[in-house]
């Protein structure tokens, strides 16, 4: 006997009622995206079936999608214009860039195609390198989830005078990014 097929419209209405919502996702735009963009297209065929569970999904031992609820809330905070240029950076990018471009953005995965009004670093990370932050403009923001002393929190980075200062707005259990960790220091 197999198992039912999974109604995606229905479970994507699920996903927004009963996580996004609740949680605080309340940019029109956003929830838009999220109620269009079929996230089980961009999952590995196994787990499309969780597509709309709010957990991270292992992509192709590459790291993990950010689950729905806190990538709707980092967008929520970014507050993504039509119009503005994105960079989506992270293990399986694809689901978060389709739903810069469906708000109106002019996405890219490549850093050379900067400078960017908006970078989506879809994943948690210790360090954000320098080579992200000089590709914003002045006014421009970063989003992503920050580690720092073993706790992971959302953030938005904003640029002022080409500084980066952070706002950390939620704690949240978001997968680590390969390649973003801080080096090891020397200690006694």
């Amino acid at each position: 006997m197999t198992a039912p097929a999974t109604d995606f419209a229905t479970a994507r209405r699920a996903m927004i009622d009963s996580q996004l919502r609740p949680q605080g996702v309340t940019n029109v735009a956003v929830l838009a995206a999220m109620a269009a963009i079929p996230r089980e297209a961009f999952v590995p065929e196994a787990a499309a079936n969780a597509a709309y569970t709010d957990r991270s999904i292992s992509v192709d031992g590459k790291g993990a999608m950010m689950p729905p609820a806190p990538l709707a809330r980092l967008l929520t905070a970014a507050e993504p214009r039509a119009g503005e240029r994105a960079l989506v950076v992270g293990a399986a990018p694809a689901f978060a860039a389709e739903l810069l471009r469906y708000i109106g953005l002019l996405v890219s995965e490549d850093l050379a195609a900067g400078p960017f009004d908006l970078i989506l670093i879809e994943g948690a990370v210790e360090i954000v390198p320098d080579a992200l932050t000089t590709t914003i403009v002045e006014g421009g923001r970063i989003a992503t989830a920050l580690i720092e002393n073993g706790v992971t929190r959302l953030a938005i980075g904003g640029k002022l005078a080409g500084v980066i200062g952070w706002n950390r707005f939620a704690d949240s259990e978001i997968v680590p990014l390969p390649g973003y960790s801080r080096p090891p220091v020397f200690t006694f």
